[in-house]
């Protein structure tokens, strides 16, 4: 049902009451989820472009040059409403969707990254979509070829009734290959290939711009996307293969808002008119209306620009790979919205207002600040036994039962696999490659929007530092509540502008994404915590100058890199404790562009023999995670006056690094905060700290990591 205020600006344009399929095509390309009415003027203020970047924001994906011809594509989206009502299929097509968004640009999937948020595992139901969320994931990646190599699994529970399900996908492409959306012709023919369409999917951009209630799961199935993995292998084939011959002009995936949301922004994007014969679509069921043809958002299919010429020639590439594909209608210089259906005109829209004129949403906004509790729980009395305890918070445990489910090695590129501060793909020549990292601190961005955004974009590139990677781009998921909410859509501009800062700082474009608005359970009666999820990809010079994320071998200086600050409020351990309240939450460091850059380039000089970054449960953790068949002994005595804050503080722009040659690297190092704390060796970690000693073996350690796996294996 079209909002009472929008009915009347269409009619008043239109002249005349829109019909059932104009309202469809209205309802859902107006939706927020596909006009960003709301978060339009806020997203203008990133940064979106850079030498490297050859598109930006406002395509299916961004295009990022790399070397010697070669591009990356990438891209990122939500699931979330989807993923409730259906855990698996709502994955799934998550999946499929970002897939194409990469195939459509003409770049073939290389890698995928799912970061994920969900409500205590505690809870049979979040554990339900938890499961059926993986296996959705695992289900779809494993079979049309694209390796998971990173992701990200947090746990709140504000994500209880919404949990969210973010995706991103890189792939590869020739410079000279590369396709858009942009419609290039008047004259030139609309190819629908792929899939039959069917009343899956249904509306499904307006319902990701509602909130969820207890109802949805049995009345907004509907709205649920119906992947077919073995169908979306051939559409990648064929696609990339007509893309290859020269045969495609311009590509869309049919994804939010369907057939109409697709072929009405193809054209608008060109300046150009569409005229759609929806009776030429390819069914599933007979019976469906042309409302339901335009706005249906059945999976597995592309919309093709090809010349009149070579229209058969695109045909026999979808047989080929034994595809339906039609003949729908063509571009027109006349700029209308213009679709028959047997003979009928059912839309007759200028497309321009279609595709761009959607009112922008007036939001008002409120302070958020409020001064800092300064209070402090008190000390433990076991420090040895509130490492192991905070080692195994879901937060923190190894997520090793979730990324044994995906197949992160076809297509023979992952040289560093999940489970690590970032994964690596290599690219080209077996020398130089990618290194990828993604997702965000919602307890953070909660407690300080601002920061907590800023400190999103910090840690992902602390991820990629860790293994000698400089940022290229990023992209993000803006997952908040009801934006018509005051205090909501403050929590949402001030966590843009912490992203936007903190790029601009450090010189990374934002070349896409998108907002997830409406997150939000009636029946829970909860929001959820602000989730402004990033995806960042960086370049490796010399894949064989990575260091471990392990210790390595005895001997070598381990040295802290960056400043440890009393910033334990919505950290894991203050949230552990039970103390939700208390505490300054991390804020953004001096010197973040000079501290990133230093660690890079001592990273990249192939003198660290290991790295890891400090984050959720601050040092303490790391070090834990640090120690494999070799351990350490560290003192970090003096750092804070309370040793639990020295330990677990989550301070951003800290690393843990080992070198064999500590004045070389100091020398590298120099003009940032660093300082050798202890040396490596033996089996045990020892950690000394304000006159605690605490001894922890790696089998104790490895046990308590595993207490997510233990659940879902009970």
């Amino acid at each position: 049902m079209l909002p009472e205020n929008d009915l009347k600006i269409i009619t008043e344009t239109l002249g005349r009451e829109p019909t059932e399929v104009e309202q469809g095509c209205f309802l859902n390309l107006w939706s927020e989820h596909c006009s960003y009415r709301s978060s339009a003027s806020i997203l203008k203020t990133f940064p979106t472009t850079g030498e490297r970047v050859i598109i930006g924001p406002g395509d299916d994906a961004a295009i990022v040059r790399l070397e010697d011809g070669w591009v990356l594509a990438i891209g990122m989206e939500s699931h979330n409403h989807p993923s409730y009502v259906d855990p698996y299929n709502g994955a799934a097509t998550g999946v499929g969707g970002i897939v194409r968004d990469i195939i459509s640009m003409g770049a073939r999937p290389i890698a995928l990254m799912d970061p994920l948020y969900f409500g205590p595992l505690d809870n049979e139901k979040n554990r339900y979509l938890f499961e059926h969320v993986i296996m959705g994931i695992a289900g779809y990646g494993n079979c049309i070829g694209v390796p998971v190599v990173r992701g990200e699994a947090y746990f709140h529970e504000s994500f209880s009734g919404n949990p969210l399900v973010n995706v991103v996908c890189v792939g590869l492409a020739r410079e000279d290959k590369v396709v858009t959306a942009t419609a290039q012709k008047a004259g030139n023919k609309v190819i629908l290939m792929g899939s039959s369409t069917g009343r899956d999917g249904m509306g499904g951009a307006s319902f990701a711009s509602r909130d969820l209630s207890e109802e949805s799961e049995s009345e907004e199935r509907h709205s649920v996307q119906i992947g077919d993995p073995f169908t979306e292998k051939l559409v990648m084939e064929a696609t990339l293969e007509a893309v290859d011959k020269g045969l495609v002009l311009a590509c869309r995936d049919l994804g939010a808002a369907g057939l109409a949301g697709a072929s009405s922004e193809m054209a608008a994007k060109g300046e150009l008119g569409i005229h759609i014969i929806a009776d030429k679509v390819h069914l599933r069921d007979d019976t469906l209306t042309p409302y339901e043809i335009l706005i249906s958002e059945s999976q597995e299919r592309m919309v093709l620009e090809v010349e009149p010429g070579n229209v058969d020639a695109v045909l026999a590439i979808a047989e080929k790979y034994d595809l339906k594909a039609n003949l729908i209608g063509e571009f027109t210089q006349e700029t209308q919205y213009f679709v028959e259906y047997k003979g009928e005109v059912v839309a007759d829209i200028p497309i321009l207002f279609l595709c761009g004129g959607a009112p922008t949403s007036k939001v008002e906004s409120m302070s958020l600040h409020t001064e800092p509790d300064a209070r402090k729980p008190p000390m433990p009395k076991d420090l040895k036994a509130t490492i192991l305890s905070l080692l195994s918070t879901h937060n923190i445990a190894s997520k090793e039962w979730i990324y044994r489910q995906y197949d992160h090695e076809v297509q023979v590129r992952t040289l560093i696999k999940p489970g690590h501060d970032a994964g690596v793909l290599r690219i080209i020549d077996d020398k130089k490659g990618l290194a990828l990292s993604c997702g965000c601190n919602p307890a953070h961005v909660e407690a300080d929007p601002y920061s907590g955004g800023a400190g999103a974009v910090i840690e992902n590139v602390m991820n990629l530092a860790a293994v000698g990677a400089r940022p290229l781009a990023l992209v993000d998921c803006l997952n908040f509540g009801n934006p018509e909410r005051p205090e909501i859509f403050e929590q949402f501009r001030q966590a843009a502008l912490g992203i936007g800062d903190a790029a601009r700082t450090l010189g990374i474009p934002v070349v896409g994404g998108n907002v997830s608005f409406y997150n939000e359970s009636d029946e829970f009666g909860t929001a959820i915590a602000p989730t402004p999820s990033i995806g960042m990809v960086g370049w490796v010079d010399d894949l064989a100058r990575i260091p471990a994320s392990t210790f390595q071998q005895s001997g070598d200086a381990v040295i802290l890199v960056g400043d440890t600050k009393d910033e334990l409020g919505a950290s894991e351990y203050y949230s552990m404790l039970g103390e939700k309240e208390i505490g300054m939450p991390p804020s953004v460091p001096e010197e973040l562009e000079r501290t990133v850059n230093s660690l890079i380039s001592a990273i990249q000089s192939g003198l660290v023999t290991s790295a890891h970054d400090i984050s959720h449960g601050g040092m303490a953790i790391s070090m834990c995670e640090m120690v494999g068949q070799v351990g350490a002994e560290v003192d970090v005595s003096g750092i804070l006056p309370q040793a639990d804050d020295t330990l677990f503080s989550e301070s951003q722009a800290r690393m843990l690094v080992t070198t064999p040659e500590p004045q070389k690297v100091f020398e590298m190092l120099s003009g940032i905060p660093c300082k050798q704390i202890g040396t490596t060796g033996g089996q045990d970690l020892i950690i000394r700290v304000n006159g605690h000693e605490i001894q922890l073996t790696s089998s104790e350690i490895e046990a308590a990591s595993q207490s997510i796996s233990r659940m879902m294996m009970d």
